[in-house]
This record gives C-alpha cells, sequence and structure tokens, in this order.
C-alpha cells in the first residue's frame, strides 16, 4: 500500500522547488502564478537505513525500499473553487490521495512575489482552507440529487444521504469534514466523494535555510515540518554528484536527515502506518502496513493469496536479525517466532510466511 500525498498551497510559496528537490523529478519552478498548470506526480522511496543492514546480511539480488507518491497541482487562490486561477481544475488530482501536505511559505525573499503581497502564514493556511471547504460543499452538493435518489430504494442509502446533509451542515458552518466528529459509519458513507477536509492534513513550513531546526507554532493543532525548499534543492543537486559532500553539508545546517525523511516520518505517524521486511537471496523489501496490522493482514500487502490462504509466519524483530546475523542466526538462538493469524505485526519486523491455497 504505497502512500500517496497531494501537495497543495498557494502560488509562489515554493511548493514546486520542494517537489522537484524531493523526487528528482524536473518540474518548472518560477517567480509567478500558476507556473505548475499541469499536476507532477512523482514517486520517491522511503529512506530507511534497515534496509542496507539487512541487505549487508543476506545480500540480495535487489533491494526495494517502500514507496511514496507525490502529487503537486497549481498553486491555489482565493476564489480558486469559483474557478479563479487554475488549481481548482486539478483539485481532483489529490482527491484519491491518502493525505494532504500543505506548503506554507516562511521564507522572506523579496524577489520572489508572494500573492497577497506579504508573507503571513496564518492568513495563507486560512485562505487554502476556505477552498478546500468550497470544493467540498460543491462535491456534497451536487451528489445530494443522487443520494436522495438512492434513499428511496434503500436503507444504505439513506444512512449515505443523512451524512452527506450532516457534513454539508459542518462545511457551511467553516469546519473541515474531519472535525466533525462523524462515526465509523458516517465516514463509510461518505467514503465514494473522497472529500478533501476528510484528509488528513500535514503542514510544511517552507523556511529561511537558518531556520530548518526551528520549532515553529502549531497550525490547525498540528506541528509544522520546517523544511527550506532551496536547501532541499541543494541537498538534492550535491547528493548527485557527491553523496559525501551533502553529508558534510547537512551536518553543517544541524541537520540529521533531509527534510523528506522528515516529512515521510511524519506522515506515516499521523496516518498510523509502520514497515515490515521480507529479506532473503533474492530481494530485501520493505512493506507498508497500517499499525496493529495483523500478520495476515500484513501478508496480504505482498499478494491476497497470501492472506486468504495464510497459516504462519516465521518472525524476527530487526535488532534480533542484525545481531545474530539473520535467518538461520534467530532460528539456533530460539529468535525466530512462529506467529499466528492474531500476531500483531511490530514495526521492523522481518517476516516469511506459510501459505496454502
Amino acid at each position: 500500500m504505497a502512500l500517496s500525498i497531494g501537495i497543495v498551497g498557494l502560488p509562489n510559496v515554493g511548493k514546486s522547488t520542494l517537489f522537484t528537490a524531493m523526487t528528482n523529478k524536473g518540474g518548472l519552478a518560477a517567480n509567478y502564478p500558476f507556473a505548475t498548470i499541469e499536476p507532477n506526480v512523482g514517486i520517491v522511496p522511503v529512506p530507511d537505513d534497515r534496509l542496507q543492514a539487512l541487505a549487508e546480511i543476506d545480500h540480495p539480488a535487489k533491494i526495494v525500499p517502500a514507496t511514496v507518491e507525490f502529487v503537486d497541482i497549481a498553486g491555489l487562490v482565493a476564489g480558486a473553487s469559483q474557478g479563479e486561477g487554475l488549481g481548482n481544475q486539478f483539485l481532483a488530482n489529490i482527491r484519491e490521495t491518502d493525505a494532504i501536505a500543505e506548503v506554507v511559505r516562511f521564507f522572506g525573499d523579496p524577489d520572489v512575489t508572494h500573492v497577497a503581497g506579504k508573507v503571513d502564514p496564518q492568513s495563507d493556511v486560512d485562505t487554502i482552507k476556505t477552498e478546500l471547504i468550497l470544493a467540498d460543499i460543491a462535491t456534497v452538493e451536487k451528489a445530494i440529487p443522487r443520494l436522495e435518489k438512492e434513499a428511496k430504494r434503500d436503507k444504505a442509502g439513506v444512512a449515505k444521504l443523512e451524512a452527506a446533509k450532516k457534513v454539508l451542515a459542518g462545511l457551511n458552518e467553516g469546519h473541515r469534514a474531519r472535525t466533525l466528529g462523524l462515526t465509523e459509519d458516517e465516514v463509510a458513507a461518505i467514503y465514494e466523494l473522497h472529500l478533501l477536509t476528510m484528509k488528513p492534513m500535514l503542514y510544511i513550513a517552507n523556511v529561511d535555510e537558518d531556520a530548518v531546526d526551528a520549532e515553529l507554532p502549531e497550525i490547525d493543532g498540528c506541528t509544522p515540518v520546517p523544511i527550506s525548499a532551496k536547501v532541499e534543492a541543494d541537498i538534492a543537486e550535491l547528493a548527485e554528484m557527491d553523496p559525501d559532500e551533502a553529508k558534510e553539508y547537512m551536518e553543517a545546517l544541524g541537520l540529521t536527515d533531509s527534510g523528506l525523511a522528515r516529512l515521510i516520518r511524519e506522515a506515516y505517524h499521523l496516518l498510523g502506518l509502520q514497515s515490515y521486511f521480507t529479506s532473503g537471496e533474492t530481494e530485501t523489501r520493505a512493506w507498508t502496513i497500517p499499525v496493529g496490522a495483523k500478520a495476515p493482514q500484513a501478508a496480504g500487502v505482498i499478494h491476497t493469496d497470501l492472506e486468504r490462504g495464510f497459516i504462519k509466519a516465521e518472525t524476527a524483530s530487526f535488532e534480533d536479525y542484525v545481531a545474530l546475523g539473520g535467518e538461520k542466526g534467530c532460528r539456533d538462538a530460539g529468535k525466530l517466532r512462529q506467529e499466528g493469524k492474531d500476531y500483531v505485526v511490530q514495526d521492523g519486523d522481518v517476516m516469511h510466511f506459510k501459505f496454502n491455497v
């Protein structure tokens, strides 16, 4: 289950510069609104040093990290939901992402025009929030006539209609759908609408170079991830030429990892995700699963047949696997466990599934 994140923000907040740096994917970054006129999609590996540690033991033919898909759309402006600017045309491209990351301008470069004429993070956040709410209002209002017809046919349709009306009322009061205290059944009832304000939100503070490790005030109850798009671009450029020089540059800035790594770590935490591994001569690979997933569910991420015919999972912790030199060492030391259907997978587990279909 690859994680997908939609990137939004006002024009000229550094979205495209950040996207290009994080994904090593060429994208137009320019000092004028609507530089991004097509949605950009980039898939990046999830940084995880544990993969290399496993590979050094098993010497696999290939190493396959987990991935994250980033979707960068044109900058939104006030009135986007009514067709102002270009961003509204591309909101559909992020409706099915798992989360939304909003890039908020904190940097103060006078050479980069701010669409509102001044740097005001809270105002920017309020503008984007309003536009996402208005876009969802339009979606729900369009769906209600169809849901009313469904409600005349069956009880499931009634539940969908009632949930939609509840959400519409909350949206009209200026609240995100995610904050309305919906029950699990209500969330399921409106899932097909793919509402933007139902998605978890991450905030990326695009800061000046000297503020990459700054402590920032919360936005909507969340601590933003401070990232300098310029620094990330420099790191990405250096990494291509000389990884050691890139590492030294990061250390000089007091950074232990890249902004991409910090952003993905926050996204995993926000969405309740973790990784487990499979490792052997063929490949060493990271798999993304929800925290709390049981062994059959984890097996199903590899292939549905593994979940359907699940028998058991030979499991070792990452720490034991590395300390004892791999599967054989774990087996000899009694650290290779036989786990059944009720086993809750832990972050870093190294697993081998037995199944029969």
